[in-house]
């Protein structure tokens, strides 16, 4: 009850655009809607090249540096890795403990081979961390007293920043789990709490949403020791919805929403989010807002909290996309108590199946009040139950798409925000 419930926070349908728009403050359409791998490099364009987040974008932690703030990050990164400009360092991060990729394993680190040699994606501010490599043996299935779990890493990061950090310096602290994300892999203490469930990628998926709620509130509690708490803003989002595909192997359940990850269906869109710390006003606590708040707007509720300008000048210069971003700290702290975003533009590849190849960007969905226009094919045209996956399960949530052509199918996402009529 000290926070408020975000119900209408919306991000895009998966992961890699949603924190490109995070970190430059605009809606995936203009900055990145793509999930190819992050060593893509177009050599005839060096601005827009690369995957990601373009090299002349500001990044919120340059805004926030600019403002007088500590900022550091701990996590997953990929947001773009191929010049020293699109690391965490060079979007204004002054320490991070993180990895690039869009994946990699929670107990090896990672993430494919090169001639014949495992790729270790875990990187400490500027180079690689090798000190802190597990032995090549561990895994799910060995979880030796040497072997550490990845997000205890990032957590252990965490704690080092605000252990060390003087509270007169205002923070900025960027902490992105690798949890909740394939693989499903978490430590067995976790995994033995839910032995009640049957269905092995449920049992895990619930594992490792314990984790890291446990892990939340662990950090939260150190910012109370501190006396950082009381003057601290805490925003908690999802990148995408839950992953429903794969025959329920992914582990996720968005009922009673229709799709989920890699749809503009609610099911993808509309995640789980929330805002707390004692900087929320206590009438303002233990609330559910209803209003539009896009992961992109926090680029500029953080500026406007810090007194800094969120234009973004470099990228005018380079003749890029201005911000999308709204402030949305009137309504969080009570000022108004209407949201000042109406309309969210829901992009996607063409053809939307496309995801890790270079192909265009479009927008086949809008969102302007309670309307919702979804043109072209969407995917996963269909819901899950209450319990999912079950012991009937045998579909693949990929296979069905809802035609929508160029007339598009409308939906009234406030009285049915389950997208049935």
């Amino acid at each position: 009850a000290e926070g408020i419930e975000l119900d209408r926070h919306y991000v895009f349908k998966y992961c890699s655009p949603t924190r490109s728009a995070i970190q430059s403050g605009r809606n995936p359409i203009h900055v990145n809607v793509l999930n190819i791998p992050p060593t893509f490099h177009n050599v005839t364009d060096p601005v827009s090249g690369f995957q990601g987040i373009p090299r002349n974008m500001t990044g919120i932690a340059e805004k926030m540096k600019s403002a007088g703030y500590a900022t550091h990050m701990a996590g997953k990164w990929d947001a773009g890795m191929a010049t020293p400009d699109h690391s965490p360092l060079g979007r204004g991060y002054e320490t991070s403990l993180h990895y690039f990729h869009h994946a990699n394993d929670y107990w090896t680190y990672d993430v494919g081979q090169c001639s014949k040699e495992n790729i270790v994606d875990l990187w400490h501010t500027d180079e690689p961390a090798r000190a802190l490599t597990n032995p090549k043996t561990c895994s799910q299935s060995n979880q030796a007293s040497d072997c550490v779990y990845e997000d205890q890493l990032f957590e252990q990061h965490v704690f080092d920043v605000l252990d060390n950090h003087d509270p007169s310096t205002p923070l900025f602290l960027f902490w992105a789990p690798h949890s909740i994300h394939a693989p499903l892999e978490v430590p067995q203490e976790y995994v033995d709490k839910f032995s009640f469930i049957d269905k092995k990628p449920r049992q895990m998926y619930h594992a490792m949403v314990n984790f890291i709620d446990s892990r939340i509130g662990m950090i939260v509690n150190k910012l109370k020791e501190k006396g950082m708490f009381e003057d601290t803003l805490i925003v908690m989002s999802a990148d995408n919805g839950g992953p429903i595909y794969s025959n329920g192997s992914a582990g996720a359940n968005n009922w009673p929403l229709r799709g989920g990850k890699m749809s503009n269906f609610e099911g993808g869109v509309r995640v789980n989010a929330f805002a707390s710390g004692g900087l929320i006003p206590k009438e303002r606590r233990g609330t559910k807002e209803e209003g539009y708040i896009c992961g992109w707007d926090w680029y500029a509720t953080f500026c406007a909290i810090a007194g800094v300008d969120p234009t973004d000048e470099k990228a005018a210069k380079a003749k890029l996309p201005p911000i999308d971003s709204l402030n949305m700290w009137p309504l969080l702290s009570g000022q108004t108590k209407t949201s000042p975003r109406n309309i969210i533009p829901l992009g996607s590849p063409d053809p939307p199946e496309e995801r890790m190849s270079v192909v265009p960007t479009i927008v086949n969905g809008i969102i302007v009040g309670e309307w919702k226009l979804l043109v072209g094919n969407i995917s996963q045209d269909s819901w899950t139950g209450p319990r999912y996956p079950n012991v009937t399960t045998n579909w693949e949530s990929t296979a069905h798409h809802l035609s929508c052509g160029t007339g598009g199918c409308l939906f009234n996402i406030k009285n049915d925000p389950t997208e049935h009529v």
